[in-house]
């Protein structure tokens, strides 16, 4: 294909729903793929359990931004869904006794039906009063997973055991680097699935009850279904990423899953794009290095200057607002919006389109 054609056209239907339509799309894929594989080798393990956090933080990003990127459906709630997916999957694995994939399996579908059930505002609300409905599950669940006891280990927040599936067990020594090829894998196949429902006529359900809710009643779509449906999907992914996380920090809490995790998760999805798989794996990505970055460029300036050590947390949330802010008034469209400029801009250089 050309890299000045006037567009794209197809020949065959296999090549309309191909993930990759140019040598330049393969090219990129490749070196992605031999990075991500030197990756572990290259960092120590401080970096590697960031970047580990990351991969969770992607599933999570994916999940949320099919609710609120390519259905419209505003969703205050990721926090809490993150919760019922950790606790249902720690409990099932710790206490049940059940095998990890199972319990995580579990885990997944429990969430998606929790997401259902509280998504079904969402056939009456819209907008503000919509994110004030998932503001109540995201507190709901969360004043459940604080008071009620069966969800700890005592008066101490509830343990995992060390993930072991088969014969398999991570061990101490390699803790962060097994669990980067575990988690790695976990999040392609995310992006994957996501990239191809949203292609499917589920999918497709989805984005036109984003763009006119009404037109797509019009032409024979159930809102009511797609609706309900965006909120399990969602939920899904979500519960994924909260049992990942479950069995990767070998503890749950439920200050792991307050309001402010909700907050960030949103801020991925705006930060990275609106309505772009890619996007919500670049809003991700920066999301979650900005604070690593901040405290290590703080932490040297701290120690001379005092008022930077006291006000530290401060300073961080300021900047975190300041970079949404900047988003939202320069690039609404986010951080993948940025990448396709760059990509036209040397693609059609010298000529400005």
């Amino acid at each position: 294909m050309s890299a000045l054609s006037t567009g794209t056209y197809f020949t065959s239907y296999r090549r309309e729903w191909a993930l990759r339509r140019t040598r330049a799309e393969y090219l990129r894929l490749g070196l992605i793929v031999v990075g991500l594989a030197v990756l572990p080798y290259s960092i120590d393990f401080y970096w590697l359990s960031i970047v580990n956090m990351i991969l969770i933080a992607v599933i999570g990003a994916v999940g949320l931004n099919i609710l609120i990127g390519y259905t419209g459906q505003i969703s205050l709630g990721q926090g809490g869904f993150l919760a019922v997916g950790a606790f249902s999957s720690a409990l099932l694995y710790q206490r049940a006794e059940l095998p990890a994939p199972i319990s995580i399996a579990c885990a997944v579908v429990i969430t998606a039906a929790v997401g259902a059930f509280f998504g079904l505002p969402a056939l009456r609300l819209k907008g503000l009063y919509l994110a004030i409905a998932t503001l109540a599950s995201q507190e709901i669940i969360v004043f459940v997973a604080r008071r009620w006891e069966f969800l700890r280990d005592g008066s101490a927040p509830l343990t995992v055991d060390r993930l072991h599936i088969g014969g398999f067990e991570i061990t101490r020594e390699l803790f962060e680097w097994q669990w980067y090829w575990i988690l790695l894998g976990c999040a392609a196949l995310s992006v994957l699935a996501a990239r191809n429902l949203l292609r499917s006529p589920v999918g497709r359900s989805f984005m036109a009850v984003r763009d006119q809710d009404i037109a797509a009643s019009a032409i024979g779509v159930n809102v009511t279904r797609a609706k309900v449906t965006a909120f399990a999907v969602s939920s899904g992914f979500v519960g994924f990423a909260g049992a990942l996380l479950a069995h990767y920090t070998e503890t749950v809490t439920w200050e792991s899953f307050t309001l402010q995790v909700s907050i960030v998760y949103v801020a991925m999805v705006i930060v990275g794009g609106l309505g772009s798989v890619a996007g919500a794996v670049y809003g991700a990505i920066f999301m979650s290095l900005v604070p690593v970055l901040l405290t290590e460029f703080l932490v040297p300036v701290a120690g001379a200057v005092d008022w930077v050590s006291e006000s530290l947390p401060a300073i961080e949330n300021a900047v975190f607002g300041l970079v949404i802010i900047g988003f939202l008034l320069f690039e609404p469209r986010g951080l993948d919006r940025l990448w396709q400029r760059s990509k036209d801009y040397f693609r059609f250089w010298p000529f400005r389109y």
